[in-house]
């Protein structure tokens, strides 16, 4: 396909041809197809995305909306603006672009409504909220173009349900729209097909497969010594980190947790003896912290920046030599979105290493190489969308026009998450929406929507006042923090923020670190912790919703490591030694097998599983476990869980774990648990404040987190008494089972373990139980502020015992 004469001169003045998926792309859009392109990082697929808008606005100039960008983040759409505008300026295009978020003023929201760029870049939660507003129909009606980057960042999730029911009513307003998605580490390119065509229809999306660049070179970073027994912060590498961020122009390192990152930014701190420049950016920083650092990134002033999941996605940094992994990956999806943050040259292979904490986490880190080089990805689980997105979509669309009943349906069926979506369920959710539901109809600050016209089959609704859409505005959107307080200096200047329940650990004279200073607390004020910068040793802040869940993928390959001796010859010799001990002392998991082993240790009975399942679904199973064998008999003391294993230690010795591990676990226990647990009560709060139910944000008020769980524990315990299957009741149970607990996972466990659970009776403990038994007691402290070297003391103590010969 020839480009026209601008593009191709731009083209040719910087070197690059067209490249095969881009010149599909525009075939694609010249059919007027949907498309989904799945190339590596540095193809050019964002380039590729816009190409064909570009291209139409330069032939057909217009003052009109032409194409939607919307990525995962505002950091992202900032960085594409940026990219965008030289290529424009460049050509000499007159094309418009803009970016649209939280952070844009007022009054330049207000103006891009009535006149809007030819090209607006913006996120689903700021999509959502320009479709709330009555000017939505006209400043969308002419749009072309809607291009989905990062597509699997949160296509699978809440967000993703939220995104896809804005598709549907863009698709009503516009219905010549196209579909473009574009992402670089997707398993099964049909599900997220299906999930961006409109209907569902996969086959009404073209697959643009991207030319294939050069293999990553990835290392994984060992130590002088032996491979520790426990940990998963890497800390032991800080002096080999920091060698390594000498040689390089510039290295991201990455940290799977704020915690971690905080802890890796203060240990490289200190042996940085050349005075490097190196920053620290995460979610709980402040704004203008982390633009302060990004903008530093981008003009090449630091030399390393330590880094959590913020950054994963499509930044475009090309001088980032390297990329750092401390702590294992969690999945190859996510170690090939991190490495590609390096270099950006699809010719050129990007270069990684590997920091692994513990010795399970080398076998992980091992796995996900192999997987890397397999091409493997990680497959992402779809669920039935959540019904409180819904709820909250239903009511922005009433707060921009009275609706019809039956065409709203027909519209919300069109995402494919609501293609479960029938009348009854619908009814349900309108009742919910209107006056709160049954048990709660009968407060007014519940109703929302009142009657608009005869309210025959196909009735009509609109707002029930109209200060409900300010009050939608200001507290519509899919993510809900953890209540927070601000870290702020007795000046006012504020740091970021930490979690609530950390902060309630805290009093005067505590110290932490955070925003790579160590601080100690003055005082707690309203919403506010007073601190101020101090040179004694810090604790380091924990942060709640912070785990990563283990790979199916990974997992499986792990264990077939485990069952595959002929494959350990690449390990460390400590490694190798290691798991040679335990094939002589107990057994080693085959393929599809759940290794149960029970020993007594210093007076008291232990059982370790192995199920590779991760911390999530390994923490639910350990309390339903220990629940069951309480009615047992069986004395249970407590457990601990990894993302490898399971110990319980207990009075009384388990002689027969199947009774332990059966599905009706799931039917019994699980729901009892869940009830009488934390769990349902938290996930109601977050589906309250999502469906619209609890307010955050009143004008010139925001409600403390004490205030919003408070307000949602009182309306739980009145539903749960009165209206027990009320819509968000539901909507509560199915984050509880997905997300807080895993259960998916849990129920393949339990459902695996019926017919292959291998039971080891040892007289003392195994070296595969190593890691997870020196976990002990040090669960309730922030994994990254657990000492090493104390660690490593009880570590080497379990193995003089554990891998003795005799």
């Amino acid at each position: 396909m020839r480009l026209p004469a601008p593009f191709a001169d731009w083209f040719a003045a910087r070197g690059w041809r067209l490249r095969r998926h881009q010149a599909d792309m525009l075939a694609a859009a010249g059919r007027g197809d949907h498309a989904l392109l799945v190339a590596a990082t540095g193809a050019g697929k964002t380039l590729a995305g816009f190409l064909p808008s570009l291209v139409d606005l330069a032939a057909r100039p217009s003052d009109r909306l032409h194409t939607l960008y919307v990525s995962p983040l505002k950091a992202l759409a900032a960085d594409v603006e940026r990219n965008l505008l030289g290529p424009i300026a460049d050509m000499g295009l007159g094309i418009s672009v803009e970016s649209r978020s939280g952070d844009t003023s007022s009054d330049k929201k207000a103006r891009q409504r009535s006149r809007p760029p030819n090209i607006l870049l913006t996120t689903p939660e700021s999509l959502s909220l320009l479709l709330s507003w009555p000017d939505s129909f006209t400043m969308f009606a002419d749009l072309k173009t809607v291009v989905i980057d990062e597509i699997h960042a949160f296509a699978p999730g809440k967000r993703g349900d939220l995104l896809s029911l804005a598709l549907a009513r863009l698709q009503k307003i516009a219905p010549d729209l196209r579909r473009v998605g574009l992402s670089a580490t997707i398993a099964d390119p049909d599900q997220y097909r299906a999930w961006l065509a409109p209907d569902a229809d996969a086959d009404k999306v073209a697959l643009v497969a991207g030319e294939a660049g050069a293999d990553p070179a990835i290392s994984i970073l060992l130590p002088e010594g032996a491979v520790p027994w426990a940990g998963h912060s890497g800390r032991w590498a800080v002096h080999q980190v920091m060698a390594e961020v000498a040689k390089n122009r510039t290295t991201i390192i990455f940290c799977n947790t704020r915690g971690l990152a905080e802890l890796i930014f203060q240990e490289l701190w200190k042996v940085n003896d050349l005075s490097l420049p190196i920053a620290i950016h995460h979610g709980s920083l402040d704004r203008e912290a982390r633009q302060r650092a990004e903008a530093a990134m981008a003009e090449g002033r630091l030399r390393a920046l330590v880094a959590t999941s913020s950054l994963d996605l499509g930044l475009d940094w090309g001088d980032v030599d390297c990329v750092i992994q401390m702590g294992a990956p969690k999945g190859a999806s996510r170690l090939l979105q991190r490495i590609g943050r390096a270099n950006h040259r699809l010719d050129e292979p990007s270069r990684a290493l590997i920091v692994p904490g513990n010795r399970f986490e080398y076998l992980e880190a091992r796995a996900a190489l192999d997987a890397v080089e397999a091409g493997e990805r990680d497959a992402d689980r779809f669920r039935p969308g959540a019904l409180d997105v819904l709820a909250q979509h239903v009511m922005a669309l009433a707060c921009a026009a009275p609706f019809q009943e039956e065409a709203l349906l027909a519209e919300i069926r069109g995402a494919t998450p609501y293609r479960w979506i029938d009348a009854d369920v619908f009814a349900r959710l309108l009742g919910f929406v209107r006056d709160g539901g049954y048990a709660l109809k009968s407060y007014d600050r519940f109703l929302r929507l009142a009657p608009d016209g005869p309210q025959g089959p196909d009735r009509g609704w609109r707002i029930a006042h109209p200060r409900l859409a300010a009050q939608h505005r200001l507290n519509a959107g899919i993510i809900v923090d953890a209540p927070t307080l601000d870290v702020r200096f007795k000046n006012g200047r504020r740091l970021g923020s930490v979690e609530e329940y950390f902060a309630s650990t805290l009093v005067p004279g505590d110290t932490f670190a955070f925003a790579g200073l160590s601080l100690e607390v003055e005082s707690i004020r309203d919403s506010d912790l007073i601190v101020r910068a101090t040179t004694r040793p810090a604790r380091i802040p924990s942060y709640m919703g912070a785990r990563m869940a283990l790979s199916t993928r990974l997992a499986d390959r792990v264990r077939g490591f485990l069952a595959d001796p002929a494959s350990w010859s690449r390990f460390p010799a400590d490694v190798r030694f290691w798991l040679e001990m335990q094939q002589l002392r107990s057994a080693l998991p085959r393929a599809g097998e759940l290794l149960v082993e029970s020993f007594p240790h210093e007076g008291l009975h232990y059982l370790v599983a192995y199920p590779f399942e991760g911390w999530n679904a390994h923490q639910s199973l350990g309390m339903l476990v220990t629940k069951r064998m309480d009615r047992a008999g069986l004395q249970p003391m407590g457990f601990v869980a990894s993302d490898y294993a399971l110990a319980i230690w207990s009075l009384r010795p388990v002689t027969a774990p199947e009774r332990l591990f059966d599905a009706e676990i799931l039917s019994d226990e699980f729901v009892e648990w869940v009830e009488n647990s934390h769990l349902l009560k938290r996930a109601f709060r977050e589906v309250a404040v999502i469906g619209g139910l609890i307010a955050r944000q009143h004008p010139g008020k925001r409600k403390t987190g004490k205030q919003v769980t408070f307000s949602t524990d009182l309306i739980f315990d009145v539903l749960r008494k009165y209206e027990p299957d009320h819509l968000l009741l539901e909507a509560a149970w199915a984050d509880a089972r997905a997300r807080l607990t895993d259960v998916g996972r849990l129920g393949d466990l339990l459902d695996r373990a019926a017919g292959t659970m291998r039971h080891v009776t040892l007289d003392r403990i195994s070296p595969l139980a190593i890691p997870v038994l020196v976990l002990i007691g040090r669960e309730s402290v922030a994994a990254s502020d657990l000492d090493d070297a104390l660690l490593g003391e009880l570590a080497d103590t379990l193995a003089r015992t554990a891998m003795r010969a005799d």
